[in-house]
């Protein structure tokens, strides 16, 4: 049986490397006329954190700025999401991909990713990862090597080539 790939969600950090993986998912998503999600999450501060901040600061001013700022956040990540989007479209002319939709989330990245794939009915999950120093070669970055034990889904992780790093 040869699967049917419909529904990309393209996982990005906004490196370099998560730019080159989404070369793959375009490909894909122009072999396969499927759609894609691109999703981007950003890590929240530990409970230490946020309770040592909310100490010094006081509860309500600090429940204050961590709203305003999480919008902010939010808004701009998705602004850099479009803006990479037009530029992916201008990049790959010759790809009639089309992006449903772009998530940005807070939390655990690798945990995000999982959630949304248990939730929706995508068909693979593309991301970009780096080695770590010497171990370059043998290890995945975290989040992806999480994303690889744990989802029930296919998994492309895209290593960004010597030559570009």
């Amino acid at each position: 049986m040869i699967p049917k790939i419909k529904k990309i969600l393209y996982a990005t950090d906004l490196s370099p490397n998560a730019r080159y993986a989404f070369s793959y998912a375009a490909s894909m998503a122009e072999k396969y006329d499927a759609k894609i999600t691109i999703l981007h999450v950003f890590e929240e501060l530990s409970p230490s954190s946020n309770i040592r901040l909310s100490f010094i600061m006081g509860e309500d001013r600090w429940q204050e700025l961590t709203k305003d700022k999480a919008q902010k956040v939010f808004d701009e990540v998705h602004r850099r999401l479009e803006k990479f989007c037009d530029d992916m479209h201008n990049e790959f002319t010759e790809c009639q991909f089309i992006v449903e939709d772009i998530l940005v989330k807070e939390g655990n990245p690798s945990q995000q990713i999982l959630t949304l794939t248990e939730q929706k009915d995508y068909d693979i999950v593309v991301m970009g990862t780096h080695g770590a120093g010497f171990l370059a070669d043998a290890m995945m970055g975290s989040t992806a090597r999480r994303v690889v034990r744990r989802c029930q889904l296919p998994v492309m992780v895209i290593r960004l080539p010597e030559e570009m790093e």
